[in-house]
C-alpha cells in the first residue's frame, strides 16, 4: 500500500442491517477504505451493496455496528462533504446543465460567482464545458450521468460514493465512462467507493474489490487488482485482467452466489 493510502478514510465494523419487515440485508460487515483508493463493492443483486453505500453516506442507519467517515459518524459535520452519484442521473428537467451542477452550492449558500466558477471547472473536467446551457432532455444517457458526476464533484468531496451509475447504459457508453471515471479520479485525487454487479467493470476500475455474499450481505473476499493506474483499453486484454476476473468469479461462486451461476453476475 502506498504512503497516500495508509490512512483509512472509511471504517465499517460489524455492521448489521435489519429492516422493519424482518429482511436481514447486511450481517457483520467489516471493510476499510483508505485515502486515495478506488474500492468496488461487488455482489449479486439484492446482496446489500447499495444499503451499505447509503449507510456510509449517512442516508440510512445500521441496526448494529459502527461506521466512521474521516473518524466521525456519517451524519456528523465535517470540513469536506461527501459526493454521491445515484443509479439514475436524477437531474432537474427544468434546469440547465449549469443549473443542475450548481445546486449543491446554492443549497449551502455559496455566492453565485464562486459557484458558477466551480461548476464550470467540473464541467470541463467531465467533458461538458460546451453544454452548460443545455437541458437534460437534450443530452444522451451518458452525458446526463456526466452531469450527475459533475454535480457530485462540485463540492470538492474527499469521498465519492457511486451506486451503479453506469448500470443502465449500453456497453460501449459504459466502457467509455469507465475510462473517463479513472481520468477524473486521477485529476481530483478523490477516494471512490463504487457499487456494481459487473465483474469486468469492477476489475477494470478498482484498486481493490470487496466481494459480498448473497443476502444477508457479508464481505467474503477482498481482492487487490495488482496493476498501475490509470488503465487503458489494453488492460482488458492483459493476463492480470483475466486472472483477476477468474479470482473474483471464484470468490463469488464460493461465497456470494449460492444457487446462482457466476456467469449471471459477470453479465
Amino acid at each position: 500500500m502506498s504512503a497516500s493510502q495508509n490512512h483509512a478514510l472509511v471504517n465499517v465494523r460489524h455492521v448489521d442491517k435489519v429492516y422493519g419487515s424482518g429482511t436481514h440485508a447486511l450481517q457483520d460487515v467489516n471493510v476499510d477504505v483508505h485515502t486515495g483508493e478506488f474500492v468496488s463493492l461487488l455482489g449479486p443483486s439484492g446482496c446489500g451493496k447499495s444499503t451499505l453505500l447509503r449507510i456510509i453516506a449517512g442516508l440510512g442507519e445500521a441496526t448494529a455496528g459502527t461506521v466512521l467517515v474521516e473518524g466521525s459518524a456519517p451524519n456528523s459535520p465535517r470540513q469536506q462533504p461527501l459526493g454521491f452519484v445515484f443509479q439514475d442521473a436524477n437531474l432537474l428537467p427544468w434546469r440547465s446543465v449549469m443549473g443542475n451542477v450548481v445546486l449543491p452550492l446554492e443549497l449551502t449558500g455559496v455566492a453565485k460567482k464562486e459557484r458558477v466558477g466551480r461548476a464550470k471547472e467540473v464541467l470541463e473536467l467531465v467533458g461538458l464545458g460546451g453544454f452548460i446551457k443545455a437541458h437534460p432532455k437534450e443530452l444522451s444517457g451518458g452525458m446526463r450521468m456526466r452531469v450527475s458526476i459533475a454535480r457530485a464533484l462540485v463540492t470538492s468531496p474527499h469521498l465519492l460514493l457511486m451506486d451503479e451509475p453506469f448500470g443502465a447504459l449500453d456497453e460501449i457508453t459504459r466502457q467509455r465512462l469507465n475510462h473517463e471515471l479513472l481520468r477524473i479520479k486521477a485529476a481530483t485525487g478523490a477516494t471512490v467507493v463504487f457499487v456494481t454487479h459487473n465483474v469486468f467493470e469492477a476489475v477494470f476500475l478498482s484498486d481493490r474489490i470487496a466481494v459480498m455474499s448473497a443476502q444477508p450481505g457479508r464481505i467474503v473476499a477482498n481482492i487487490d487488482v495488482v496493476t498501475d493506474q490509470p488503465r487503458d483499453a489494453a488492460f482488458r486484454g492483459s493476463d492480470v485482467f483475466s486472472q483477476t476476473v477468474m479470482q473474483v468469479v471464484s470468490a463469488l461462486g464460493e461465497g456470494a452466489l449460492g444457487e446462482a451461476s457466476s456467469e449471471e453476475v459477470a453479465a
